[in-house]
């Protein structure tokens, strides 16, 4: 495992614009995400939670900590891509161990695309 460091976040509005340009794609009930190559040799993650979809704060930083975790086991396998998270409403009722393993199975569609 690795730590999760400034380097392996997208930053700058910039980062989020040219992923969301001409993206790859893994979709589900919970959540899209998107994943854009990048000139680097290490995937960089970014968090897209809206209000609008998940209102309570707790819930948010909830489902930040289980992405950004997931990504941390994952990482030592993703190709140089960056990936961006975009929730889908109703995904602060479901449970961790769902949540985890949607994402994992996102994590495998984006590395075989």
């Amino acid at each position: 495992m690795y730590p999760f460091t400034r380097q392996h976040r997208l930053v700058k509005a910039q980062d989020y614009q040219l992923v969301f340009e001409q993206p790859g794609k893994s979709s589900d009930s919970y959540f899209t995400v998107l994943a854009r190559k990048n000139e680097r040799n290490f995937a960089r993650l970014g968090l897209a939670i809206a209000k609008k979809r998940v209102k309570r704060a707790v819930e948010r930083n909830r489902i930040k900590r289980l992405i950004r975790e997931s990504f941390r086991h994952h990482h030592s396998s993703l190709p140089g891509l960056d990936y961006v998270v975009l929730t889908k409403n109703g995904v602060e009722q479901v449970n961790n161990h769902t949540l985890l393993n949607s994402l994992a199975r996102h994590w495998l569609n984006l590395k075989r695309s």
